[in-house]
């Protein structure tokens, strides 16, 4: 299953507390990925990525999360399977990347630093839910399956950015807020559904 969590605070955010906030929230995933649990942070503590896994495919520490481009310039968390991710290897080999594991994950992080993320979107079978953290451009890509399987949930407040594959790893955050909005909540009541594009 594995559970991903993360934020992007502001500018000259202390490393320190920004890791206790981000363990707090990956922690909230525990039964998602009881294997194991890692952690990546920018150098100035802006952007902070977690991962629980849940160990299937490659049960090695090769496949532990959130896992860099050996350059370093891509960072990725990941929950999910990539049906296909044999034969993309495969493609990715014959364009001359290579592997340290066998995990599907190793294979979704060489596509994307290869092709780019809409092409490899476009490429992917499977279910899945990832954050995708650009050194170089300085950005930040979420992304899940076409169905939603792989649930993703996100908060944009008070110039934070905050996300989890579930609710509870998003509320630990002392950013997020999570007051009711009485007007969604009236057309909740009156249509059995929050409309896009908004929140309850």
């Amino acid at each position: 299953m594995c559970g991903i969590a993360g934020f992007i605070g502001r500018e000259g955010q202390p490393r320190e507390p920004a890791r206790d906030i981000l363990e707090k929230m990956t922690r909230r995933l525990i039964h998602r990925g009881p294997d194991s649990e890692g952690y990546w942070q920018s150098a100035d503590g802006r952007v902070n990525l977690g991962h629980r896994r849940l160990a299937i495919i490659d049960l090695t520490p090769s496949g532990h999360q959130p896992m860099l481009t050996p350059d370093g310039r891509f960072v990725l968390s990941f929950n999910g399977e990539i049906y296909n991710f044999e034969e993309l290897k495969e493609d990715l080999e014959t364009a001359g990347c290579r592997f340290a594991g066998t995990s599907d994950t190793e294979v979704l992080l060489q596509a994307l630093a290869t092709w780019g993320v809409e092409p490899t979107l476009q490429r992917l079978n499977g279910m899945f839910a990832f954050a995708l953290w650009d050194n170089l451009a300085r950005k930040l890509w979420l992304a899940r399956d076409r169905f939603g399987e792989k649930p993703l949930y996100y908060s944009w407040q008070n110039g934070m950015f905050i996300f989890g594959s579930e609710l509870k790893a998003v509320t630990p955050h002392p950013g997020f807020k999570f007051d009711i909005d009485r007007n969604v909540l009236s057309s909740y009541m009156r249509f059995n559904y929050v409309p896009w594009p908004c929140s309850i």
